[in-house]
């Protein structure tokens, strides 16, 4: 599972000119789901997305995480993130999981933030999104669980 994040100040995610789901200060989180991940997989990928120290502290050290400062979660599926681009000049999905699989855990995985973290929202699996944010920082990183 895959997951790349960015400190915001602000995000929010638009459907069909809706607001799906906003936060404040927090992560944005860019989820793409491959072909053998589980269930394991999304909890120890939401288990480092709620503990991932990458806001600053007192002393301007990147030391707290998203639960020490109650923010925001904004969980994004994006499957191109699973893309394979090592070679040739058109990506290749063949390492990303089944759409059917994908929307299966990527709900799994957006309940299971739900249930821990009060201030989850989402975008919609398979939607077309778009999303704006106010990169604090800027602040980018890529995780990824096996």
């Amino acid at each position: 599972m895959i997951s790349l994040i960015q400190r915001v100040s602000h995000a929010n995610v638009v459907v069909n000119n809706e607001i799906t789901g906003q936060i404040n200060q927090g992560i944005l989180a860019l989820v793409a789901i491959e072909k053998n991940d589980s269930q394991q997989s999304a909890d120890k990928l939401l288990k480092r997305l709620l503990a991932y120290r990458i806001f600053t502290d007192h002393n301007d050290k990147m030391n707290l995480s998203l639960h020490d400062i109650s923010g925001g979660l904004l969980l994004i599926p994006q499957f191109t993130l699973a893309a394979d681009t090592h070679k040739g000049l058109r990506p290749s999905f063949a390492p990303a999981a089944s759409p059917e699989s994908s929307h299966l855990l990527f709900n799994y995985l957006l309940k299971q933030a739900q249930a821990i973290h009060h201030d989850t929202a989402s975008g919609i699996f398979g939607a077309d999104m778009q999303v704006s944010l106010t990169n604090d920082g800027p602040v980018t990183f890529w995780l990824q669980v096996k």
